[in-house]
């Protein structure tokens, strides 16, 4: 199994699985974050790891609340003081064990400084994971 699909089943089976659940996790290596209050470039400094002098990180990983851009509505917020984060591509499957259950997806999303429609595009990359469940019961397996 290549390290990255396990790392993906990891970070949604294990650690968002948990935060949802609110019980406890080992290590407290991810950081809450209201995504929407702070700029990509400054997330570094909430979400480091280890002391000041230490390697820098070019990764991340923190819990963030989804915000919704209207009260009743569906769609997301993804609004920052400075810009926005946008969603490409398709939502990614993330599958647990040999019977490759569906236990998340992840979602790529790129930072664009400005705003919509005339945002600038950035290098700022984010991937977001989400559980999914069957309304009914535990996660679907797929084939």
């Amino acid at each position: 199994m290549p390290p990255a699909y396990r790392a993906h089943e990891e970070l949604v089976d294990y650690y968002l699985r948990k935060k949802v659940a609110s019980r406890r996790i080992d290590l407290n290596v991810i950081k809450d974050v209201d995504l929407y209050k702070i700029e990509p470039w400054d997330l570094q400094d909430k979400c480091r790891l280890g002391g000041p002098g230490e390697e820098e990180q070019n990764e991340w990983y923190f819990f963030s609340h989804k915000d919704k851009k209207y009260p009743t509505g569906t769609r997301t917020n993804r609004a920052t003081a400075a810009g926005f984060w946008k969603a490409t591509g398709r939502d990614k499957p993330i599958y647990a064990n040999k019977q490759r259950q569906l236990v998340g997806m992840r979602k790529t999303l790129v930072y664009y400084k400005g705003r919509a429609p005339n945002g600038h595009k950035s290098d700022w990359i984010m991937h977001e994971y989400r559980l999914e469940t069957n309304e009914n019961g535990p996660p679907q397996a797929r084939s």
